[in-house]
């Protein structure tokens, strides 16, 4: 019979943690669980430590296969302090000016400034009156920031009393908990290309503005405010710079170790089978897909959620990527471009009300050879395409080429250049192979959806009910998806573990 974790003793020093996945989330738990004194050993599928954030090299040209923003530069200083590090001695970060572009059509460009002034000229432009109000807009951006990031991504969300003390009932309301995005930035503009740079970081967080709380203005103080960062040599490098920190905190690391079930005896977990050996635990960290994990790792009676359990809950985009290597110097394009020349509206309903390859998609361009010349040989482009598409979809080679060509259709017309006939090197990614290296639930890209329903501890829960000393890490727990949600994740169980706060 299944033990339930209702209490869980603290680690000690010399006990044997297994972290199973090598994400930001898994190596972050790693790295917490060394420094205080445990052995830790951390299995990877895939032929790199870093999960999402691997690279692909080809003639030349070095791609980040996945994440692309660098956002919240802050969660990264903290992270690093924590062992007496900082970013700097791992990677050169550099600021984006413009942050990125956004084409609202061929001759409707908008590059969002890094200077707080030049922004409020660029929003003074677009519409009479709004540079005050996107002063006053940020400054709640800002304390919702403070409060959300400072405080409540740090609670493991185990029950819903670490949120019931007045103080914390006061800040939920005072951050708009449970008002919609879109009602909420409605109120400060009116132009719709306001509103969909004000809007679109949602996107990352699986919903839309009409879905996703108000809370998540805190997201234009990361990008208006904190800025759009990049450290030379590729996203990349931070996945090397946990990993260089783990190895010098003794963590041990395999690639190519698939995990094939967590070992339970008397209700708790003792070891982490793979295809040659058991790696003994005393505790056990999941930082690969949750779903995946659980559902077949675990034997069902240990299970948190049951596959149907899982069905219902809603997950954030999967995306259809190419990678392209460009023979000459493309124009028109900064290192982030955004693409609204479509509208977001039949896009956001084509992948969340009703799943389908989606009919004008809107799409994104990252060329960031801009910025770092070694991403690209010498009078070449580094690109890198993602279109938003609708989870759970099939995605044969066909498909893919259609849309291809759609997108590039589009891309040439607006920057006004031809494009495909100087591609050097080309990749497709899509749903299958999401499933195929990390096992994501339905091919999903970012996680679970950061709906009202699904925030805190409505999310899949970081502990294990029913094995005492199994947590989970990652996108679909708390805090939520994204890079700088996943470090904190990894940290969050760690503490758990640690009996920290």
């Amino acid at each position: 019979m299944a033990a339930t974790a209702t209490t869980q003793r603290t680690a000690q020093a010399g006990e044997r943690a297994v972290v199973i996945g090598s994400g930001f989330a898994g190596m972050a738990a790693a790295c917490c669980l060394a420094q205080a004194g445990l052995s830790v050993t951390v299995l990877e599928k895939n032929d790199q430590i870093g999960g999402r954030a691997r690279v692909w090299k080809q003639d030349g040209f070095t791609f980040d296969m996945g994440p692309s923003w660098y956002w919240m530069p802050d969660v990264f200083e903290k992270f690093f302090a924590r062992f007496g590090k900082k970013p700097s001695d791992y990677y050169d970060l550099v600021r984006l000016d413009p942050g990125y572009r956004v084409y609202f059509g061929a001759n409707e460009i908008v590059d969002v400034p890094a200077e707080p002034a030049a922004l409020e000229a660029v929003f003074e432009r677009l519409e009479t009156g709004s540079a005050a109000r996107l002063r006053d807009y940020l400054a709640q951006a800002e304390y919702k920031y403070r409060v959300g990031m400072g405080d409540y991504v740090w609670r493991p969300s185990l029950s819903i009393f670490e949120f019931m003390d007045i103080r914390m009932i006061r800040e939920s309301i005072r951050i708009q908990m449970l008002q919609p995005l879109h009602k909420h930035t409605s109120r400060y503009f009116s132009d719709p290309r306001l509103l969909q740079i004000i809007e679109f970081p949602v996107l990352f967080l699986g919903g839309t503005a009409h879905n996703i709380p108000a809370m998540y203005s805190m997201m234009n103080h990361a990008d208006l405010v904190l800025g759009t960062w990049y450290p030379m040599g590729g996203l990349r490098k931070t996945a090397e710079a946990i990993e260089s920190l783990a190895g010098e905190l003794g963590v041990t690391l395999h690639t190519r170790t698939e995990a094939r079930r967590i070992v339970i005896e008397n209700g708790r977990a003792v070891g982490v089978q793979t295809d040659l050996e058991t790696f003994p635990a005393d505790w056990v960290i999941a930082g690969g897909d949750y779903h995946h994990i659980e559902q077949n790792l675990l034997e069902e009676p240990f299970r948190n959620y049951t596959e149907a359990d899982w069905d219902k809950r809603v997950l954030s985009p999967s995306s259809l990527l190419f990678y392209l290597g460009v023979n000459k110097k493309l124009t028109g394009l900064e290192h982030h471009n955004l693409f609204f020349d479509e509208g977001l509206d039949q896009h956001a309903r084509e992948i969340y009300d009703d799943p389908k390859w989606p009919t004008r998609p809107l799409f994104y361009v990252s060329c960031s050879s801009k910025t770092d010349p070694a991403a690209a040989p010498e009078g070449m482009e580094n690109v890198f395409i993602l279109i938003p598409a609708a989870v759970g979809l099939d995605d044969p080679e066909e498909t893919r080429e259609r849309y291809y060509h759609l997108v590039m259709d589009r891309l040439e017309a607006m920057t006004g250049q031809t494009i495909r006939d100087s591609v050097v090197v080309k990749r497709s990614y899509a749903h299958r192979e999401f499933g195929e290296d990390y096992h994501s639930y339905k091919g999903n890209a970012y996680g679970l959806a950061n709906t009202l329903l699904q925030t805190a501890f409505f999310k899949p829960s970081l502990r294990a009910r029913k094995v005492e000393n199994l947590l989970y890490a990652g996108q679909l727990t708390v805090p939520g998806p994204g890079v700088p949600p996943s470090l904190i994740s990894g940290q969050v169980a760690a503490n758990v573990i640690l009996g920290r706060k």
